[in-house]
């Protein structure tokens, strides 16, 4: 067998992808996030086992259409320094908010990803960082979501770590991967063992 399908259009998680050359299709997963995730969140589940279960829920619906391949399921959850877990914005003013309240403290964030096979999960990893926002001027703030806004509106916690979001930081402890939305390295050696891709 060869090949993956990521349940996802993630422009990071299909450019990760392509670049450490995983041959693979992408097909959007189509569940309903929010009503799942207010339901953990209502039930008290933090944003590790958040991630886990969101990227278990993608991969095996897709992988109930296509049985007999290998499906990615990804996700990613922000907690901040109270352990409070971040959403994407709504908008330019909930960014400027959100990256205000992340300023000068240090954050959570925990990328996960599922692979299922025949609607069952059969492989896991779940990966957390820890990175720590510089304090930074109202100016900066403004110049920064001049450049990056509307285009982060779809990253949790308001920034894209390849991009102008690395100057938000002074301290990053964790995988670059990780940070970027998938462990992709334990996910490499996987997919070695499976034959996806050359040992």
């Amino acid at each position: 067998m060869s090949g993956l399908i990521l349940a996802s259009q993630s422009a990071s998680r299909k450019a990760m992808l392509t670049a450490a050359g995983v041959p693979f299709t992408a097909e959007a997963a189509g569940v309903d996030e929010e009503s799942v995730k207010q339901a953990m969140i209502g039930e008290g589940t933090d944003g590790r086992r958040l991630a886990d279960a969101l990227a278990e829920l993608k991969a095996v619906k897709v992988s109930r259409r296509h049985p007999e391949v290998l499906v990615l399921g990804c996700d990613s959850t922000v907690a901040a320094a109270d352990d409070s877990l971040i959403d994407k914005a709504e908008s330019r003013e909930d960014s400027a908010a959100q990256l205000r309240a992340l300023a000068g403290t240090t954050h959570k964030l925990t990328s996960a990803a599922v692979v299922a096979q025949g609607g069952v999960p059969i492989w896991r990893h779940v990966d957390t960082a820890k990175l720590t926002m510089r304090p930074f001027s109202e100016a900066f703030l403004q110049s920064y979501l001049d450049a990056e806004w509307p285009a982060i509106g779809g990253c949790v916690g308001g920034y894209r770590l390849e991009g102008l979001g690395a100057q938000l930081f002074s301290r990053i402890d964790g995988d670059h991967f990780t940070i970027l939305g998938l462990p992709l390295l334990p996910l490499l050696d996987w997919l070695r063992v499976r034959g996806v891709i050359p040992a």
